[in-house]
């Protein structure tokens, strides 16, 4: 994810919807994606409902909105802040909007915002309805925030959730693949920023966070079939080893190459073979690395064999 430092952000809070538990997280991620120019909260400020918001106003320098409850069942909370939303989208020069809230009633708005050019990121629950969601830009679920990769890693064990690895071995890991192959350069490398901008456009809600790392590059290093490297900029930028090339080349190996079980003895003939027709050093691997990569194969000491099956 790029961080914008110059993109002017508003910062919209639903004080009847949103908890102050993790505020200080909240203004952390939001300086990701740019200045918070104005951080409002709405709420009706008589009620002990938003007192633990009132203790962290001063502190991140939040605007209280007071909002009366005019009619019993009515949440006029939510109409304030959409007519705020919409007076600031006409009279500011914002370029995006942050709205904290798990209700789907700002979905509509964040659709009209969006649809005037701006960028919408929300913050929510992970039951915040599915329409909210995708109508963001970007939406990040609040129980992620602040979690390092052993933290979420934790988190998801307590929780009795499937294990990190277990997670990455079912669509996400295939989505992963699809993000890189549709990000890549001729010569087959992705930015990895870009990636996670792509895959963003697709899920809203997507985060690596969810599956236990703190950042997608953490999660693509886990796949265990990419190449990366850093270029001046310090830009991460991944490619995937084309592992399918090898495999070929050893099932079209000719049979005085296996024994009577089937067993590919790893030596300099093999190597002096493979590398005529694959260059594995150009992904900075030896054969043997490259060979160790194949998950449809058995390694047993100098020896390989394919599984068919």
């Amino acid at each position: 994810m790029e961080i914008i430092e110059n993109r002017k952000l508003a910062v919209l809070i639903d004080g009847d919807n949103a908890s102050a538990e993790k505020v200080e997280e909240l203004f952390e991620e939001i300086a990701k994606f740019g200045t918070a120019n104005v951080k409002r909260i709405y709420g009706d400020w008589t009620s002990d409902g938003l007192k633990s918001w009132k203790e962290k106003l001063l502190d991140f320098a939040i605007v209280p909105i007071q909002q009366f409850a005019y009619t019993k069942g009515k949440n006029a909370t939510d109409m304030q802040l959409i007519i705020d939303a919409i007076d600031l989208l006409h009279e500011t020069s914002l370029d995006g909007f942050c709205i904290i809230s798990s209700d789907s009633d700002f979905t509509p708005l964040v659709s009209r915002l969006r649809q005037s050019g701006k960028m919408v990121y929300g913050f929510g629950k992970k039951q915040t309805p599915k329409a909210l969601i995708k109508a963001c830009n970007q939406f990040i679920y609040v129980e992620n925030l602040g979690e390092d990769d052993n933290a979420a890693a934790n988190s998801q064990t307590q929780k009795n959730l499937p294990t990190t690895q277990q997670v990455l071995d079912g669509g996400i890991k295939t989505l992963l693949f699809s993000a890189i192959k549709a990000k890549s350069d001729e010569m087959g490398w992705a930015y990895v920023s870009g990636i996670s901008n792509y895959i963003n456009g697709i899920n809203p809600d997507f985060d690596p966070r969810s599956y236990g790392y703190a950042k997608i590059s953490n999660m693509l290093k886990n796949l265990g079939n990419l190449q990366f490297k850093v270029d001046e900029q310090s830009r991460m930028f991944c490619r995937k080893i084309p592992l399918g090339k090898l495999y070929a080349l050893l099932r079209e190996l000719p049979n005085d190459f296996k024994d009577q079980n089937g067993w590919i003895k790893i030596d300099d003939k093999l190597d002096k073979v493979v590398k005529e027709k694959w260059d594995y050093t150009e992904y900075g691997l030896t054969l043997h690395k490259a060979l160790q990569k194949l998950y449809n194969a058995e390694m047993k000491d100098d020896k390989i064999k394919l599984n068919l099956n």
